[in-house]
């Protein structure tokens, strides 16, 4: 049977929902996130807490953490595999399964939004199958869409940054830089604006968007106490009680063979 999200189990089910290294990375980039924000902020309106030069220091620093973070410790997480013969089709499955938008985290948001207006259970979002020993699915289904505009963000803050750092940047005689701001200024035209004025407004506009992920992530989403849980195995533990089932799902062996005609 499946047990529901509010019914409480039998036993103990200790689980790991987050390695070591998961949990460094969304450290450090936390941390990255923060400076960058703040340092971010302090360059662009000049507030007066903080030095200038200090500033940006800061924000140069912090940012190889953050891309790095992001660029290889995400990708190298969400493809990994703990079991020691993991196919290539099995990896690309867990991350379609894990953190892209389906059909059914589509239902699964229906039924947050109709719990919201009072009709029905809130949905479990973190699934985990007994039978196989991992998780299906550990995101609110929000978040998965939260991730595909952070990743955008990212990329929009990793360009325009180059040109805002140093309009000339060439890397090994690579124009990268000038190759940029040629681009922007084909496009800036069209908003009678010049390139590196449209550079910094998306810059910016990037750096709003991480704030409103911040709020939706940490201020909405995650505010009720029986997600703070989730917050305590990603920053310490690593680990999830299964037993607890709020917002939590269970597939058992016996589900599972029911689902896939065994007997």
């Amino acid at each position: 049977m499946v047990r529901s999200a509010q019914r409480p189990a039998s036993r103990s089910v200790i689980v790991e929902r987050y390695t070591w290294l998961e949990r460094v990375t969304h450290l450090v980039h936390l941390i990255a996130m923060f400076t960058l924000l703040i340092t971010g902020f302090k360059i662009y309106f000049g507030w007066g807490f903080m030095a200038f030069q200090t500033a940006r220091t800061w924000h140069m620093i912090a940012v190889p953490f953050f891309l790095v973070a992001n660029w290889i410790l995400v990708p190298y997480n969400l493809f990994s595999c703990k079991e020691e013969r993991c196919s290539v089709r099995d990896r690309i499955m867990h991350f379609k399964d894990s953190y892209i938008f389906g059909k059914d985290d589509a239902e699964r948001l229906i039924d947050v939004i109709k719990n919201f207006f009072g009709k029905g259970r809130y949905p479990a979002f973190t699934i985990y199958d007994e039978s196989k020993g991992h998780y299906v699915t550990k995101l609110h289904p929000v978040l998965k869409i939260l991730i595909v505009l952070e990743s955008i963000a990212i990329v929009i803050i990793a360009i325009t940054g180059v040109v805002l750092y140093n309009l000339e940047w060439s890397p090994f005689g690579i124009p990268i830089a000038a190759w940029i701001l040629s681009v922007t200024w084909y496009f800036a035209s069209f908003f009678d604006v010049n390139a590196l004025g449209l550079l910094r407004l998306l810059h910016l506009l990037a750096a709003y968007w991480f704030v409103f992920e911040l709020v939706v992530h940490v201020g909405i989403i995650e505010f009720d106490p029986y997600v703070w849980k989730y917050h305590k195995a990603i920053f310490w533990s690593g680990k999830e009680d299964l037993s607890d089932r709020h917002f939590v799902k269970v597939i058992d062996e016996d589900e599972q063979k029911r689902v896939t005609g065994e007997h």
